[in-house]
């Protein structure tokens, strides 16, 4: 099974992640993985971080001569702004700097120093920042090399921001993933919709959320298992994209639209070839039935909600004075859709990978791919 650990805060030195249990003999482009790095800062509406962060990553361990070698593979992102944060980020010495203590609505101050027994809610926010998700897609951009490796393919899309929605009969999916935008966006006009939408809301002080979508194509069937709850591939793609900093809803498939049909509507009807092959004429269902994947491709979407830092921030507390006031401000984004969307694709490759290993465990890819061609075999003579 694969596992991993993230640590760092927002504005301290590094984001460091761990992962575990990579097989070995995988090659790693470490270009592919600075290029997922990149993308992740992409996309109009980003804040002033992007303009001072360059993300790169730097790996420690777990690879030798461009290939993994079996044990934890450690990375490592640098913060460049922690020269501006030294003495207000020191690991030792006295305090130094003004406390944050308006705590911003929607975000995890209040709650975190209640928790965690602070008087600066800034031990939170560093934490809870979404500046973590870096490291994520470090790991999950080593995830996805070792399923391409396999056939596996992982593309996400914008495909709401605001309420502007994308128009699925303009996207080419045969092409996903060749051309990025700088929303992330397959469809050009609503594209265009969307940068107006971000701008109108930048100018008002504003933030935007939106929705992403996640396509995973190559994945054999019977990934995940109906036998326990916490072993269903739906529900852990679920927990995976929930984690992502202001996620607020997960769908696979059609999701909330079951709410609104009949079975005889949404149910993926099967049929045989000429070959006496198994296919269907839809996806409602995205891939997933009783928690195993069914050999179609896995589609999955998230919702972000606005960011909860306002330039026209919004009323609350202060737990310092116990006044009401406005929420603190830090430096942020107007919108960070097209980000989320980078996430996801590295939070599903997490998993995805995750599901693979626990079917056809093997500590090097020669065992891997062995396991799987005789899984395939024996399906076929089926």
């Amino acid at each position: 099974m694969l596992r991993f650990l993230t640590a760092g805060e927002s504005h301290g030195q590094c984001l460091t992640s761990i992962l575990e249990g990579v097989p070995a003999g995988l090659k790693i482009d470490i270009e592919k993985i600075n290029k997922n790095m990149i993308r992740r800062q992409m996309g109009y509406g980003r804040g002033g971080r992007m303009k001072i962060e360059t993300d790169k990553v730097d790996i420690l361990s777990g690879i030798r001569f461009g290939e993994t070698i079996g044990s934890p593979i450690t990375m490592q992102v640098k913060n460049n702004d922690w020269q501006n944060w030294q003495r207000k980020m020191s690991i030792t010495g006295q305090p130094f700097g003004d406390k944050v203590t308006a705590a911003r609505p929607g975000h995890a101050d209040w709650v975190g120093i209640n928790k965690y027994n602070r008087s600066d809610i800034r031990d939170i926010l560093e934490r809870a920042s979404a500046r973590e998700t870096a490291a994520r897609v470090a790991v999950g951009s080593v995830c996805q090399q070792f399923l391409e490796d396999l056939g596996i393919k992982i593309v996400a899309h914008v495909v709401n921001i605001g309420g502007v929605r994308i128009d699925r009969k303009k996207i080419d999916y045969k092409n996903m993933g060749q051309n990025i935008s700088e929303l992330n966006c397959m469809e050009a006009d609503a594209e265009q919709k969307m940068r107006e939408k971000i701008r109108e809301a930048s100018q008002a002080g504003d933030t935007l959320g939106g929705t992403f979508e996640v396509i995973v194509s190559g994945v054999p069937m019977g990934m995940g298992t109906h036998i326990q709850w916490d072993k269903r591939l739906d529900g852990k793609l679920a927990q995976a994209l929930m984690s992502i900093q202001a996620i607020k809803a997960v769908e696979i498939g059609d999701g909330v639209k079951y709410a609104d049909y009949p079975g005889s509507k949404m149910h993926d009807e099967m049929f045989y070839d000429e070959h006496k092959k198994v296919y269907r004429k839809s996806n409602h269902a995205g891939g997933l039935e009783g928690g195993m994947t069914n050999g179609e491709n896995i589609i999955v979407r998230a919702v972000m909600k606005p960011i909860p830092t306002l330039m026209k921030p919004l009323h609350s507390i202060d737990i310092a004075s116990r006044q009401e006031v406005l929420a603190s401000k830090e430096r942020s984004d107007i919108c960070a859709v097209p980000a989320a969307s980078v996430v996801g694709a590295a939070m599903t490759a997490f998993t995805i990978a995750d599901a693979v290993l626990e079917q056809f465990a093997g500590n090097n890819m020669i065992d891997v791919k062995n396991a799987i061609k005789s899984y395939n075999n024996r399906l076929d003579e089926r």
